[in-house]
């Protein structure tokens, strides 16, 4: 299979690759590695000072693993480095088919990035 230049980039030097320890972390994963696709996302999130504590919490760093095709290792790694600094919400910091459109991910493998997605709302919605 041919990939576009922006998924061997991210898939031959994911700069998030790892796992993050510590205060405030939020684990999640999805996807199986006998079914050929699993990813976790570890999500490091800000909270606020009292008197700003009305403000939604913010990701400061996201860390991931990934078992799976370079598509989805690509995705991941691109979801782990746009999401620092933003509102952690489930909502991935891209939609799904700009990701798609991006790396261009063939129709078929579309299962995979929601398994991405799965991943990730289960990092950002579990307590830390």
């Amino acid at each position: 299979m041919n990939y576009n230049d922006l998924t061997r980039r991210h898939f031959e030097s994911p700069a998030n690759a790892g796992m993050l320890t510590g205060v405030g972390i939020r684990r999640g994963a999805a996807g199986s590695r006998a079914q050929g696709t699993w990813v976790q996302f570890d999500v490091q999130v800000a909270h606020h000072r009292p008197d700003r504590a009305h403000e939604p919490p913010t990701v400061s760093a996201v860390r991931f693993l990934a078992f799976g095709c370079p598509h989805v290792i690509a995705v991941a790694d691109r979801v782990s480095q746009q999401a620092v600094g933003k509102v952690a919400t489930a909502a991935l910091p891209e939609d799904l088919k700009s990701l798609r459109e991006l790396f261009a991910v063939p129709v078929e493998k579309l299962g995979r990035l929601l398994i991405v997605e799965d991943a990730w709302i289960a990092a950002v919605s579990a307590p830390s």
